[in-house]
């Protein structure tokens, strides 16, 4: 199955070291202001080549999740989920909810960023239930 280290880019680099640093960037126009995710070389919005990293609150809502029961890499294994995050400052991020799924709704609900530290050292952003 392999190692499910990322592959970083120059425009990846920047976002993971913030991660490591436990304060969570994304970039940020320099033209129009817009923040995006993923990291990429322009901003979808406008086109400009001119941006920045700016950290973010570390909020957002729950919009959708899933748990998956097949495992595709050998740290992660089955069951486990996956939530679409809608962050405050505007940009979907997919990550892991943190403990065990609870048993209500989950669409809509407030989350926070926190970081985990893995085995191999690796620091990963993880969503928490912001009312928990």
């Amino acid at each position: 199955m392999g190692n499910s280290r990322p592959v970083l880019s120059m425009y990846d680099l920047p976002l993971w070291e913030s991660i490591r640093a436990r304060r969570m960037a994304l970039q940020c126009c320099g033209s129009c202001g817009h923040l995006w995710y993923p990291p990429g070389p322009v901003c979808p919005d406008c086109l400009s080549t001119d941006f920045m990293w700016k950290p973010i609150s570390g909020t957002g809502d729950i919009l959708s999740w899933v748990v998956f029961h097949r495992q595709y890499f050998d740290d992660f294994p089955v069951p486990y989920n996956v939530v679409a995050i809608k962050l405050s400052e505007g940009p979907i991020f997919l990550t892991n909810l943190a403990g065990a799924l609870p048993e209500q709704k989950l669409i809509g609900r407030p989350v926070r960023i926190e970081y985990q530290t893995r085995a191999n050292g690796d620091v990963l952003p993880v969503a928490a239930l912001a009312d928990q």
